[in-house]
């Protein structure tokens, strides 16, 4: 991987970030989301389970479908989506139906990611579109949001 490409990954990772702590405002797990189309941000979301009732409210999806909304397109060709944890099987199946060419995450998820930790959705070989993807950008950075949150809950005896 080129430096510029890693810088670009960095950058874009950090806004992902960006809405992963605004997640925590919302006293919702601490995941964000950016999808990128031409050097602008047509998508962007934290998790709103707790907010919307909604198990389906991951980052990944919602940013989906606010980039799907800004271009009147259900293909996101030409994207990447940036998103601080690995993508769980239910998001990975969204990015493959989205037609997303690229994903780039931070932190593995090793209880439930379904791109490299327990299945391997967007890269397998019988599925008829596949992704690029990247892991590990700003993993220690990506990981610390989430293990400070869940320590903070079981501080405070919560789940």
């Amino acid at each position: 991987m080129s430096n510029l490409v890693l810088e670009q990954d960095q950058h874009w990772m950090m806004r992902a970030l960006e809405q992963a702590y605004q997640a925590i405002d919302a006293d919702e797990v601490p995941v964000g989301a950016v999808i990128v189309r031409e050097h602008a941000i047509i998508g962007a979301a934290s998790n709103q389970r707790e907010t919307l009732h909604d198990p389906t409210a991951h980052a990944e999806m919602l940013a989906i479908t606010q980039a799907a909304a800004s271009i009147d397109d259900w293909r996101l060709e030409a994207t990447t989506l940036y998103v601080t944890l690995e993508p769980c099987v239910m998001c990975a199946g969204a990015i493959l139906q989205a037609r997303i060419p690229r994903v780039v995450y931070g932190a593995v998820d090793p209880k439930g990611g379904g791109v490299t930790s327990l299945f391997e959705l967007l890269t397998d070989h019988r599925l008829n579109h596949r992704c690029d993807v990247t892991s590990g950008v700003l993993a220690e950075r990506c990981g610390q949001i989430l293990s400070e949150f869940f320590a903070s809950k079981r501080a405070m005896g919560k789940k």
